[in-house]
C-alpha cells in the first residue's frame, strides 16, 4: 500500500541496501569433540561430558582456538574436556547478518531431518549469536550491552531428537522465562 510505497522511498533517498548473510562453510579435520549423552546434562566421570563443558568447548572450536593444550606465547591453554574422541570430519557453516527468527525454526527442522538418514554423527548444534547492542531484552531489564553484550542461544540435538538448549545473557540481563 501507501505505506510501503513511502517506506521503499525513504531507503532509496537515503541510500539504504539491502543486504544478504554471509554464508562461510568450514570443514575441520580429526576434530577432538566431548562425548555427550543426551539424558546426562551433569555428565559422569569417563563416560560423558557435562551441558558446560560442551559449552566452553563450542565456544573454543567457534572461535578457532587450538585445542591442544601446548604452550607457546600465551595467556592460557585450553583442551578439549574428557572423555572425548576424535572426530575425521566435522563441518561448521557459520552464517553472518540479521536472520529472522522463523528461518533459525526452519534451519533447527532441517538440522532435525540430518538424523533421518543412517549417520556417523551422535549429536549436531545450532548455535544463535545475538547483536551485542541488541534492543531484545528479557522480562523488565534493559539489555546490558554496554558491559559485553551477550546473548545467545545453543541447540544440542542427538540422534534419538533429544536436545538440550543452552542460554547465555550478559551479568545485568535477567534470565528468559
Amino acid at each position: 500500500g501507501a505505506e510501503g510505497s513511502t517506506l521503499m522511498s525513504y531507503f532509496s533517498k537515503n541510500q539504504i541496501q539491502a543486504l544478504k548473510p554471509k554464508i562461510t562453510f568450514n570443514t575441520l579435520r580429526d576434530l577432538q569433540c566431548p562425548v555427550l549423552q543426551s539424558n546426562e546434562l551433569q555428565g559422569k566421570p569417563d563416560e560423558s561430558c557435562s551441558t558446560e563443558e560442551l559449552f566452553e568447548w563450542l565456544g573454543a572450536v567457534l572461535n578457532q582456538v587450538s585445542l591442544d593444550n601446548k604452550s607457546s606465547s600465551f595467556l592460557s591453554t585450553y583442551c578439549c574436556p574428557q572423555p572425548n574422541t576424535i572426530v575425521e570430519k566435522a563441518f561448521l557453516c557459520t552464517i553472518t547478518g540479521f536472520i529472522i527468527p522463523e528461518k533459525i525454526i526452519q534451519l533447527l527442522e532441517q538440522l532435525c531431518c540430518y538424523f533421518g538418514e543412517p549417520k556417523l554423527a551422535y549429536w549436531l548444534t545450532l548455535t544463535v549469536h545475538g547483536f551485542a547492542d541488541s534492543p531484545v531484552s528479557w522480562r523488565e531489564s534493559e539489555h546490558g550491552f554496554h558491559k559485553g553484550g551477550e546473548n545467545l542461544y545453543n541447540f544440542v540435538i542427538f540422534r534419538n531428537l533429544d536436545y538440550w538448549l543452552q542460554m547465555a545473557v550478559g551479568t545485568n540481563d535477567d534470565c528468559p522465562p
